[in-house]
């Protein structure tokens, strides 16, 4: 698999709330090759925990499906992306905002999304209804050593 990216790799599981911790402990450990703080992995981990979980309650609801997973890795950004062939997003815009669910019967609290947003740098959702989901989301890890060290110790200093 040549191309322009300097590493992938591609996952697919059947969509089981038990391989959400499958999903995201892989993704961390693709993502581990760029050598991100600690924080870093811990905001990987969450998002792609967030997007499973997603497609796993949203996109399938009571049926199962597959889960795609395709991580790509360039430079110092890892590209996530999670897939559903479930039963999409009607409304992006309001399924993106603060403590909106369809599931409140469930006590989902409406925050994932936000929490995607929040933990990556960069979030994009694509959804035709009736024919699932792609989340795709960039992390660009600081690639400097003493650029880490740096915050790191003006982090420790403000505490």
């Amino acid at each position: 698999m040549v191309g322009i990216y300097d590493n992938e790799m591609k996952l697919e599981f059947v969509s089981k709330s038990s391989n959400e911790a499958f999903a995201r402990i892989t993704v961390a450990a693709f993502a581990s090759q760029l050598d991100p703080t600690i924080e870093e992995l811990a905001d990987i981990k969450t998002a792609v925990s967030e997007a499973v979980t997603n497609s796993i309650i949203h996109g399938y609801e009571n049926s199962e499906g597959i889960v795609k997973v395709e991580c790509k890795l360039k430079d110092n950004c890892v590209e996530i992306q999670i897939s559903d062939s479930g039963k999409g997003i009607e409304g992006i815009e309001l399924a993106k905002k603060p403590l909106y669910t369809t599931k409140a019967n469930l006590e989902r609290s409406g925050m994932g999304f936000t929490i995607m947003e929040s933990f990556m740098d960069e979030l994009k959702v694509e959804s035709i209804p009736d024919m699932g989901t792609k989340v795709t989301m960039r992390k660009y890890i600081m690639n400097d050593r003493e650029e880490k060290n740096e915050v790191e110790d003006v982090e420790k200093v403000g505490k």
